[in-house]
């Protein structure tokens, strides 16, 4: 399984790391990816770190902002979310796909169906 955390509330210009902790599988055999979505919109790929070539991948919204990386040893990937917006507000996901489902990040950023799906922690940005 895969279980989100580290959402809250947050002011705008403000900073937020999310974690994404994988048991019962190893990360580095998956593409991982960070989702979001806001009321009333359909979910979005925002970050994704492919495990077959290293690639990374970041919607156009949040570049320059956010950071995705993975802990392999802990089994863990984190977003550090930086200057955060009240657009960015939204239930963050996380989802783990196959290497050989997914060639590269932005393939992971662009599914819609994955393997496992974490339970989503909602990121509130408000002041």
């Amino acid at each position: 399984q895969v279980v989100a955390s580290g959402g809250g509330l947050v002011q705008p210009g403000g900073s937020l790391r999310l974690s994404c902790a994988a048991s019962g599988f190893t990360l580095g055999h998956y593409a991982i990816g960070w989702f979001r979505q806001a009321p009333g919109k359909e979910r979005e790929g925002v970050s994704c770190i492919s495990g077959s070539d290293g690639s990374i991948h970041y919607t156009d919204s949040v570049k320059g902002r956010f950071t995705i990386s993975r802990d392999d040893a802990k089994n863990t990937v984190y977003l550090q979310m930086t200057s955060l917006q009240p657009e960015d507000t939204a239930v963050y996901y996380c989802g783990a796909d196959p290497n050989h489902h997914v060639p590269n990040a932005q393939a992971m950023c662009a599914k819609r169906h994955l393997q496992r799906w974490g339970q989503g922690t909602l990121v509130t940005v408000s002041g």
